[in-house]
This record gives structure tokens, C-alpha cells and sequence, in this order.
């Protein structure tokens, strides 16, 4: 498509603006002592073979700022006559909804996301001078089930028997993590991230999967076990400083990734990755076992630790996306597409082209 043909159109985010704002007034540098780095992501989306009204949505970043990521701002440009901005009512979650009529021969959008971002780390070996309060909505919505994560029947049974002997919430969770870390394993012929449907993983006891499957797990017998956790969808954003396993830079086309935290009183949200334990061990050399160092040393690390190399999306399931045909998508990290003919997938580069690319400022 002619460049002149790409009709522009700006969306802002109520983060931040970013234009005219000179950098170092609107974040922290990498040099910043308190650990914040900044990232630009963009995301160019292009519908192939379109048909009748055609149809795209976007994740966009976590739009609530934490004490490890800082939204600030999107921009986006299509030549689509129909743009905007869409918040999820129950989890918050924000995306980009770009719709083009029927006749458009080469759908297209751009999205440019600026965020800061930083590790983290909950030290659990005591517990906070003050308890973290969360409100009862929140702990309601992050103990109940979802479509592929039931908290009765199976999930609600392994679950106790896990936590058999378990003393208070903090102990409950460590006894959900360690079994996930024992007993499954990541299974690269899985497409994408997986499915996250953890009954049919507990019934069939497959416990193979990648990380939308294996953190979920942790999330619905977590939750099964009376303990709020939730999953947080996103997408790798630069390399890691210590497992080259768990980075990636540039090109992040296919570098999503789910992440899972619970939350106790004594210490707020914990960051866990039973997950990605598992693709250290797989991945990060030959021949690695639970016993080996650098398995040791992910595991130990990815229960209270996150390493913030990733743009964080939202903690949604069951996403109804706005004016779309088909059914809710179970979580949102991916590009979404629709046309007449139906839901395109994401995991299918010749129905469906997108790119993202990252880079730190």
C-alpha cells in the first residue's frame, strides 16, 4: 500500500502524552539508580485476503502504573476510518479497536507504546511493617473461576492435597508453586503460549504445556486453595540479564509470555514463574535437571522475583472484545482479527501478519 494512502490518526493514553515531552522529564533513564528502564513497542498489524467488515484489536500496556511498570502513552495510525481505545469493565484490561468497511483491499495499523519498567523482588522471609490491603472486590475477582479455570471437581481436589499440611496463605502457595515445578514440564510442540485449560491438563494428567497452561495452573489451584492469584499477560521486551532462555529483544514477534502472582496481606502481590523454570530447564542448555544449579537458581528465584525485561498487558480472562461475532478470547496477548468469514488466527502468519518489535530508550 502507498504510503500516502496510510491515513493517520493519534490516540493517547491518559498515562501520559508523549509527544513534545522531553525524555528525561517523562522517565527514568537506564542509568536511573532505582532500576527503571524505558522501552518503545511497536506493533504493526496487517489483515490478509480481508472480506466484508474487517476487524482488529490490540492489547495495549497495563494501564495502571505499579511499583514496576509505568505506562506512557500510545500512539497508533491506520487507514482505518474507525479507532479507538476500549477498557474491559471487570479487569481492566485496554486494548486498540480499529475496524475498516467492507472494500478496504489492505487493512494496516501501527501502535507505538512508550513504558518504564523495572525488577522486582519481595523479600518473604518477613513479613511487612504494615499489611497490604486489597479491596474485597479485587480478592473476589482473583479467587473466582473462568471458563478454562474451574476452581471445583479435579482442580479444587489436587489442590487440597497439595496443600495438605500447609499453615497460612504464603505456605499454601509455595507447596502450589514447587508441585508445578516438580511435576510438569514445558512442551515445545504446544502452539503459541497454550490454551490455559486446566481441568482437561489435570483430567488427561498432561501436564505438559507452555506458559499460559503451566501458570495457570498454579493460578486455579491457588485460587482453589482459597488464595487470590491471577495471571498477567505480556510480551518479552529485552534480553535477560541472567537466563538467555527468558529474553528477547528486537524482533518479539512471538514473544509472549504469562506470568502468575498471588497475594497475601503480609506482602501484597508476590510475583511467581513456575513456568519458565521449566523453560530454563528445556531450553537454557542441554541436558538440564531439576537438580542442576542454573534450574536450582531459577527456581528459587522465580518464587517473589520477576525480572521486568516485559511489557505487561493485563490480568484478563473471558475478554469480550468489542463489536466482534465471535466468542470471548480466554485471555488477550495476542493481536486479534475478524472478518465476514470469521475469526482469524493469531498463530497463523499467512492469514494473519503482524510485527512487533521493541527497543530501549
Amino acid at each position: 500500500m502507498e504510503r500516502r494512502a496510510f491515513l493517520k490518526s493519534v490516540g493517547v493514553s491518559t498515562a501520559a502524552v508523549l509527544v513534545g515531552v522531553p525524555a528525561r522529564s517523562r522517565t527514568a533513564t537506564a542509568a536511573d539508580p532505582a532500576g527503571w528502564r524505558t522501552f518503545e513497542v511497536t506493533t504493526k498489524v496487517e489483515v490478509v485476503n480481508p472480506s466484508g467488515v474487517t476487524r482488529v484489536w490490540v492489547p495495549l500496556p497495563l494501564e495502571a502504573a505499579t511499583d514496576y511498570h509505568k505506562p506512557l502513552g500510545n500512539n497508533w495510525k491506520s487507514n482505518a476510518p474507525t479507532m479507538r481505545s476500549h477498557r474491559d469493565e471487570k479487569y481492566g484490561a485496554t486494548l486498540l479497536f480499529v475496524e475498516w468497511p467492507a472494500g478496504e483491499k489492505a487493512p494496516v495499523v501501527e501502535v507505538v507504546s512508550r513504558f518504564s519498567t523495572r525488577d522486582r523482588d519481595v523479600d518473604l522471609s518477613k513479613p511487612l511493617a504494615s499489611p497490604v490491603k486489597e479491596s474485597p472486590a479485587t480478592l473476589k475477582t482473583y479467587t473466582a473461576p473462568t471458563k478454562l479455570m474451574p476452581v471445583d471437581g479435579i482442580v479444587l481436589e489436587t489442590s487440597r492435597e497439595i496443600v495438605k499440611g500447609a499453615g497460612n496463605d504464603l505456605e499454601k502457595a509455595r507447596a502450589v508453586y514447587e508441585w508445578i515445578v516438580e511435576n510438569t514440564f514445558r512442551d515445545p510442540k504446544v502452539r503459541g503460549c497454550g490454551i490455559g485449560d486446566i481441568r482437561g491438563m489435570l483430567e488427561t494428567r498432561n501436564l505438559g504445556g507452555k506458559c499460559a497452561d503451566l501458570n495457570a495452573l498454579f493460578v486455579g489451584l491457588t485460587r482453589a486453595a482459597g488464595v487470590p492469584a491471577r495471571d498477567l499477560y505480556g510480551i518479552r521486551a529485552a534480553d535477560s540479564k541472567e537466563f538467555k532462555s527468558l529474553g528477547k529483544s528486537g524482533d518479539i514477534t512471538r514473544a509472549q509470555h504469562c506470568r502468575a502472582e498471588f497475594y497475601v496481606a503480609s506482602h501484597g502481590w508476590v510475583p511467581v514463574d513456575p513456568a519458565d523454570v521449566r523453560k530454563v530447564i528445556l531450553e537454557e542448555k542441554p541436558g538440564l535437571t531439576l537438580d542442576d544449579p542454573i534450574a536450582k537458581r531459577a527456581r528459587a528465584k522465580l518464587f517473589g522475583q520477576w525480572e521486568m525485561n516485559y511489557l505487561s498487558y493485563n490480568f484478563a480472562h473471558d475478554v469480550k472484545l468489542p463489536s466482534a461475532t465471535g466468542d470471548p478470547v480466554a485471555f488477550l496477548m495476542y493481536p486479534q482479527a475478524e472478518t465476514v468469514e470469521g475469526r482469524k488466527d493469531p498463530l497463523d502468519p499467512a492469514a494473519f501478519k503482524y510485527e512487533i518489535v521493541s527497543k530501549e530508550i
